[in-house]
């Protein structure tokens, strides 16, 4: 073996070992695509674990949720879609169940009343004067709706996309390496309504990031006088939006909860749970709402203060 051949030996043992090793290091970061996979429950958030580990409410809150629309009014850019929104239109189905995830309300159906309403008037038409007092009737008894004590308003009202972006990339001798990465922010608004007098009792704006991040590795180089060797390997993750809507929703539930309880308007079911180390947490994240609070902490004494009074289940007047 001349001098030549057996410096493209290797020559070619190197690049072996350097796509080798690009393989394994990408790997590391992938996974395989699956064929088919099994539909599983949507997981959980961040922020799901502290809203289900809140302290119990002194009673829970009837509240009704009329819709939580997509006040941003933004579109896919081209060429995706011109006509397909940039997210969810579901923000309302979110909310609910994060309502009753959080152990403090009590959700009633508002957003589709008409088909309730429909549904109701049906069984009242198979009714008949016989069946309200026989006690076998078929036909179940209708009750009246349950009263709602608040309303939770809001939607989402910001959308921005590419508010960061960077990268970084190396090539050498045909070898090379980049990743890039994007960031997107969704903004959503939650406020609580007093059906009394439509008095907002708290409102609340919580962001959610949105990261894209992308890797390419590749070698593109000649390894002998007709031998062209050409490998490309990438992986691109995108965290989903309309699991970041849920995410920012939750998040508004949380702090609308805690401020609720720091100014009154709905109460613990034990006051020692005002140093609970989650409602602590988010008090802190709220920079202004923390400040008017700092010199007063506890935020009151129940000793010393007559409990609210109470509207529905556990709401303050």
């Amino acid at each position: 073996m001349n001098k030549n051949s057996a410096k493209t030996a290797a020559l070619r043992a190197t690049l072996a070992a350097m796509i080798f090793s690009m393989v394994l290091l990408t790997g590391c970061v992938t996974q395989p695509m699956p064929s088919a996979g099994n539909a599983t429950l949507t997981p959980p958030t961040r922020v799901t674990r502290d809203l289900t580990h809140l302290p119990p409410p002194k009673g829970r809150i009837t509240a009704a949720v009329y819709g939580f629309r997509d006040l941003t009014g933004q579109y896919k850019p081209s060429p995706d879609s011109s006509f397909s929104s940039q997210v969810t239109q579901g923000g309302a189905s979110f909310l609910v169940k994060a309502m009753r995830d959080s152990g403090w309300f009590t959700p009633v159906e508002r957003e589709n009343l008409q088909d309730l309403l429909t549904e109701r008037k049906i069984m009242r038409a198979l009714e008949t004067p016989d069946d309200k007092n026989r006690a076998g009737s078929t036909v179940p008894q209708i009750g009246a709706l349950a009263p709602a004590s608040i309303v939770l308003e809001g939607g989402i009202v910001g959308y921005d996309s590419n508010i960061r972006t960077g990268g970084a990339g190396v090539a050498y001798l045909g070898i090379s390496a980049s990743q890039q990465y994007r960031v997107d922010q969704v903004t959503v608004n939650l406020r609580a309504v007093d059906i009394r007098n439509g008095t907002i009792l708290n409102s609340v704006s919580t962001t959610k990031t949105i990261y894209s991040i992308q890797v390419d590795t590749g070698v593109y180089r000649f390894i002998g006088f007709k031998d062209l060797l050409q490998a490309e390997i990438g992986m691109t993750r995108n965290e989903p939006q309309q699991l970041c809507v849920n995410e920012a929703i939750e998040s508004a539930l949380v702090h609308l909860i805690v401020q609720g309880v720091g100014n009154q308007t709905w109460s613990l079911k034990d006051m020692k749970d005002w140093y609970d180390p989650t409602m602590q947490r988010y008090l802190q994240e709220n920079q202004g709402y923390a400040q008017t609070m700092e010199a007063v902490n506890p935020p009151y004494d129940p000793a010393k203060i007559d409990p609210p009074k109470t509207l529905g289940s556990g709401v303050s007047g």
